[in-house]
């Protein structure tokens, strides 16, 4: 299994924080008005998307890796598999990032 290179760097430390459950660190990694698009749920703010980090952390306990990306100008699409404390673990969810100004601002994951 080949980890993806040349990922922006704020998707690398949106990875580390997420796979330490570090929520306020995943929530620095994007814009003040970004937003988070997940199980059928919008998280709109770092508030709310360190509150999605923390809950799903302590929830289903998953770690995060990348299979294959594509990094576009100011898009990045990323499959990862993703492990943890659900039904079906491990799966294989599609993410879809969109970058400005270096912080993500907005996250899609299918």
């Amino acid at each position: 299994m080949k980890t993806p290179t040349r990922l922006p760097e704020v998707v690398t430390r949106y990875l580390a924080a997420v796979n330490r459950w570090d929520g306020a660190l995943a929530a620095g990694c994007f814009a003040p008005n970004a937003t988070v698009h997940d199980e059928h749920h919008d998280y709109s703010g770092r508030e709310a998307i360190r509150a999605w980090v923390v809950e799903t952390s302590l929830k289903y306990r998953p770690t995060f890796t990348p299979l294959r990306s594509f990094a576009g100008d100011r898009r990045v699409r990323l499959s990862v598999a993703v492990s943890g404390q659900f039904p079906g673990s491990p799966v294989t969810l599609d993410y879809e990032l969109r970058i400005r100004g270096g912080k993500i601002s907005t996250l899609t994951i299918e």
